[in-house]
């Protein structure tokens, strides 16, 4: 495997794959630069997710694809959004982040982890699928600009900063997504 697909249309998780793929070596594009469609995502799971938009991406490119499906758990708001992150913020962060610090300020539980599933997938519909988490807890307001999606709501175990303030190098290092790629980098090397 020398070529991948990134299976996103989501600048941000590009940029971040993009990054933790580097040490590994691949050339790499992305489903949006090929112009291919975005699966419906119907899986209730993380990794079921991942698996649909990777296999649509490697079997409509015919080259290995890496896909992920992520996102932000709350305990306040009983694990949730969870699987629904992204339609939990329907573009509006700003007002998901207030939904999510109300719920933790009223049940004065502030616990929450990010949950990465990345699904690497062949033109033949094999897979294999590597699970990161990061614990850590809801900021009391948005820190930082950089990141995305709900990286300013996010201080990982261990740090006072947001996911959005620690910048690419510490998340890159720290974050759910990047241990799911360690385990990647461990399988493609055994």
């Amino acid at each position: 495997m020398s070529r991948v697909i990134i299976a996103t249309h989501n600048p941000g998780k590009l940029k971040e794959f993009l990054s933790l793929l580097a040490p590994l070596g691949y050339a790499v594009t992305s489903s949006g630069e090929l112009g291919l469609p975005e699966p419906e995502e119907t899986a209730d799971t993380f990794p079921g997710n991942a698996r649909i938009k990777a296999l649509a991406a490697a079997r409509a490119s015919g080259l290995p694809a890496l896909a992920d499906d992520s996102g932000l758990s709350v305990a306040a708001l009983g694990g949730a959004p969870g699987v629904f992150s992204a339609r939990f913020a329907a573009g509006d962060y700003p007002a998901a982040f207030a939904r999510i610090i109300e719920a933790a300020q009223a049940a004065d539980e502030w616990r929450a982890w990010f949950t990465c599933a990345l699904c690497l997938a062949q033109p033949d519909g094999t897979t294999a699928t590597y699970i990161g988490q990061a614990h850590g807890r809801i900021a009391p307001a948005p820190q930082g600009l950089g990141g995305f999606g709900y990286d300013p709501l996010f201080i990982p175990n261990g740090y006072e900063q947001s996911y959005a303030e620690l910048g690419h190098a510490v998340k890159d290092r720290i974050s759910h997504r990047a241990q799911a790629f360690a385990q990647l980098a461990a399988a493609l090397k055994a």
